[in-house]
């Protein structure tokens, strides 16, 4: 395959400069109609606002201290920075007064409850007002700051109003005074990354470098020694070797980012931390950091990664265990996880288009994140299994509420990771009914994309200009789409040739009424794991596009691991489901154990078979209908796939 330099600078669209439709749009839809507004609601229900109205008060400990030493009432303005990122996004497709003026309430209160010199935290302030900075390992300062940055940097964008943007760059500045390698100040860094990508995104929404120096600091001074960890608990008085995880893995600060080699740990840190990495990469052509991430990049997605795209199979840290250790059932996959993957994925595109990043962003936006989020935008999934015995439902609320405005923050947003521009060349990684509007050359472009996908394979992109302009654009071309045909104003391109990176590159002097037609094939294909994956053994799955299907119950009837898949895939027949919002299901013929066992738990003969059919639908979208059994990896028979 072509390649492509990497001292190329890509940077993400805007959300305001993308309309989403299809697919995206009804996601969207949902998070205008009801989860914006669930957000805000269900922090209200937990205090949150109470922690941080100064004209009250202080609630004090709502949520008593755990074992490790905190409490998730420490993360509380995580969360309310999460949805007002969440609302930002919502505003933009919808407008809502009352929303809007909820926020503004609630940006108010912060505003009034930050000290002079900048510093902000809703539990350090009103709770333990003599503890701040005296455990950055456990105790999510730095993270919280983070969400409320990126909260601040959406509402600004959405809105045009400045006020929490200029409340967290006070903080930020102060932050800076505060983190460094000057005398007086100190060599930390949190121990759940996050603040790094929002430093980044607070650097170019306002244009100051210093924000980024600090970011780089954060990742450059990470697992250095002497350790910042070690040194901070007997500076406090605490065992260094008396921590709940045990082990400095489990926050990615083991070694110092560039010598790290295996994904290992809390599977939302690192993904987080990858994230900040590709960005400061990207930012400073840091090919260093760049080689480091490619190295994790290959150990999560080929030995540690669920077909989903759901990441981190244990709940104990809830993260990374041995490799090749998959199970479906007990599946741990949080769907923040999934989500930090699609943003470090997407990340990585920063320094040029290339497929195995997008591939990946895709399969687990749309499988390992979306699944997070019911089809009315009403309940979520925190763990997302691959096999359920029907008793795995969406809940309405959690006590660690990240997942709920974490996926929604995401889909709202969704138009910025569908498209990246550079000074020359604007690259296309997702696919769905959109228009996207950039400047490239002086030239104000539009880029209409017109399609069904991921239901449909034909995509029509038609360019609109104000003037004629020379650019590229790069068309992602999935590498599990066998037979995709490329067409510029009717004529064909040879993919083969044009290809750099898995991504077809056209550059010319584009024009008002100029199209590319791309077809993408969509048609179910089986994949089978790697033998290591015990739990996969003699089962295949199967995807259409980029979604894993599974049969649930509902379509099916329960005892779904007597399914064999052993008829021809090309026999599918597709048909779209009302139900799921026209999601294209479908049935293909299969082979079924019959329930003749009766009362008997083990015997000496098989059960007899029969033929018949099996209804696979598209993964994310289970658990949406009547409750009960679901399975990706089917029993696989000999024949299937001929």
């Amino acid at each position: 395959m072509n390649t492509m330099k990497r001292d190329r600078q890509f940077r993400p669209l805007p959300v305001p400069s993308v309309d989403i439709h299809g697919l995206f749009g009804d996601r969207q839809d949902a998070i205008c109609d009801t989860t914006a507004e669930t957000l805000l609601d269900r922090c209200v229900e937990a205090g949150m606002l109470d922690a941080i109205d100064t004209s009250q008060p202080s609630p004090g400990i709502v949520i008593p201290i755990q074992p490790w030493g905190g409490t998730t009432q420490m993360f509380w303005d995580s969360d309310l920075g999460k949805s007002i990122e969440t609302v930002a996004y919502s505003l933009y497709r919808r407008p809502n007064p009352k929303l809007e003026a909820r926020v503004d309430e609630i940006i108010d209160m912060y505003g009034k409850m930050q000290d002079e010199d900048g510093y902000l935290n809703a539990w350090f302030q009103r709770v333990q007002p003599g503890r701040r900075w005296t455990n950055l390992r456990d105790h999510h300062e730095l993270y919280c700051a983070g969400h409320l940055i990126e909260g601040a940097v959406a509402y600004f964008q959405a809105t045009g109003k400045r006020k929490l943007l200029d409340i967290m760059c006070r903080y930020a500045d102060y932050l800076i005074t505060v983190f460094g390698p000057g005398e007086g100040q100190k060599r930390g860094y949190c121990g759940h990354e996050e603040v790094e990508l929002a430093l980044v995104k607070l650097a170019r929404v306002t244009g100051n470098k210093k924000y980024l120096d600090l970011c780089k600091f954060f990742i450059d001074e990470r697992g250095a020694e002497p350790h910042y960890f070690t040194e901070e608990t007997i500076r406090d008085g605490r065992d260094p070797a008396n921590f709940i995880q045990k082990t400095y893995e489990y926050s990615q600060s083991h070694q110092p980012v560039r010598d790290q080699k295996k994904v290992v740990g809390h599977a939302v840190r690192a993904m987080y931390l990858y994230s900040g990495m590709a960005d400061i990469a990207t930012e400073y052509n840091d090919d260093s950091l760049t080689a480091a991430l490619e190295t994790l990049w290959d150990d999560l997605t080929t030995k540690q990664m669920y077909i989903t795209g759901g990441i981190g199979p244990a709940a104990s840290n809830e993260g990374f265990t041995d490799y090749y250790d998959l199970p479906n059932e007990s599946a741990y996959a949080e769907t923040c996880a999934s989500v930090g993957l699609v943003f470090w994925a997407n990340r990585m595109l920063g320094r040029g288009p290339n497929r195995r990043y997008a591939d990946i962003m895709e399969q687990a936006l749309y499988n390992g994140a979306m699944s997070g989020l019911s089809l009315d935008g009403k309940t979520f999934f925190y763990e997302n299994p691959l096999e359920s015995g029907g008793k795995h439902h969406r809940w309405v609320w959690h006590h660690c509420p990240c997942c709920p405005p974490n996926i929604a923050r995401l889909l709202a947003s969704i138009g910025s990771y569908m498209y990246a521009v550079s000074e020359d060349e604007i690259a296309v990684h997702l696919y769905g009914e959109s228009t996207a509007r950039f400047d490239i050359g002086g030239a104000k472009i539009e880029l209409a994309q017109k399609t069904r996908y991921p239901w449909d394979g034909a995509i029509r992109f038609d360019v609109t200009a104000d003037t004629a302009a020379r650019f590229a654009i790069s068309l992602r071309i999935p590498e599990w789409a066998d037979g995709s045909t490329l067409k510029v104003n009717g004529q064909a391109v040879d993919l083969s040739s044009a290809t750099i990176d898995g991504y077809a590159r056209i550059e010319r002097d584009w024009k008002i009424g100029d199209h590319i037609d791309l077809d993408i094939p969509l048609s179910p294909r089986a994949l089978f794991a790697n033998p290591l994956v015990r739990q996969d053994a003699g089962r295949a799955a199967l995807m259409r596009g980029p979604l894993v299907y599974c049969v649930e119950a509902t379509d099916n009837g329960r005892e779904l691991n007597a399914i064999e898949l052993t008829g021809n895939l090309a026999a599918a027949k597709t048909t779209e489901i009302a139900e799921l919002r026209g999601a294209v299901a479908f049935d293909i013929p299969v082979t079924r154990d019959e329930a003749d066992w009766g009362a008997t738990l083990y015997r000496t003969t098989p059960p007899s078979t029969k033929k018949g059919t099996a209804r696979f639908i598209p993964y994310p979208f289970w658990d949406n209908r009547e409750p009960g059994e679901m399975l990706v990896w089917v029993r696989a028979g000999e024949q299937n796939g001929e």
